[in-house]
């Protein structure tokens, strides 16, 4: 699938899913928070495109919910992670070889030493599990990842002409990370940013599937598919919805990224060409 092809698929796949995030702030066939006994376990069909579960919640409802859920902590964590990594890579890198530079990698080693489940693991035992929680254990995680890269794309960039002419006019390491740095990797960041989304999307529905992320009444991806492990074979349908959910966002998400990295990548286009 060419580069072209994969920004359009994916961002057909995640458009749909932010569209019903959308349209969820607004309407819903039904109410997520509404128990109705009498409707459990419906087959697709009438009043319940996607059927319900087993307390009589509409399937199609939840899912919109729980995209809107899922969509929210992702981003906002992505937004955690990029606002406060993009700034630190790029001192670490205005600063190579420094003590600064030093603190910085040696802090993202820190963090890498523990996986983000353990984080949150951490972060909820102290805290209380909820979806505040969820977004900074996976913020946090997400700011080495942001450094690193930034840190990365930055060194190549400062031993080029216009950054020397720059520091030969007198401007300082902070102003040229602001006004020549930074512009010239915002598509690395961007790209990077859709594959941190991507993977917020997962830790969301991972740690919702354990207890750790948003909390009832509120649908969750990964909370909608612990509580149907136990009807799998009776009622697949129940698991199979909010996994295909997850996986279509992944999917549409990681193609998208890789669109973009073709498109944004100017060695990519020479070679395309």
């Amino acid at each position: 699938m060419s580069g072209r092809a994969q920004l359009i698929v994916g961002g057909v796949l995640s458009g749909l899913f932010l569209l019903a995030a959308a349209v969820s702030l607004v309407w819903m066939p039904h109410d997520v928070a509404a128990l109705n006994i009498a409707d459990r376990l419906r087959p697709p069909g009438g009043p319940y495109p996607l059927g319900t579960d087993q307390f009589g919640r509409d399937m199609l409802s939840m899912l919109m919910v729980g995209a809107r859920s899922s969509i929210a902590v992702a981003l906002v964590a992505v937004g955690i992670g990029m606002g406060m990594g993009v700034p630190l890579g790029l001192l670490a890198a205005a600063n190579r070889g420094g003590w600064l530079d030093e603190v910085v990698m040696r802090g993202n080693d820190l963090i890498f030493a523990f996986p983000a489940l353990v984080i949150a693991i951490l972060i909820t035992a102290v805290l209380g599990p909820s979806a505040v929680n969820a977004i900074l254990a996976i913020g946090i995680f997400n700011i080495p990842v942001f450094a690193r890269v930034t840190r990365g794309g930055a060194l190549s960039l400062w031993t080029l002409d216009y950054v020397l002419a720059a520091r030969v006019a007198g401007k300082g390491r902070a102003r040229i990370s602001v006004e020549h740095i930074l512009p010239n990797i915002a598509n690395l960041l961007i790209v990077q940013g859709t594959i941190q989304f991507s993977l917020g999307i997962l830790a969301e529905a991972g740690l919702s599937y354990v207890g750790l992320g948003a909390q009832p009444p509120t649908p969750s991806w990964g909370r909608m598919l612990a509580e149907a492990q136990t009807m799998i074979y009776t009622h697949p349908l129940l698991a199979v919805l909010p996994g295909l959910a997850i996986v279509l966002m992944v999917l549409g998400l990681n193609l998208m990224g890789d669109g973009l990295r073709d498109a944004l990548d100017p060695r990519l286009r020479r070679a395309a060409r």
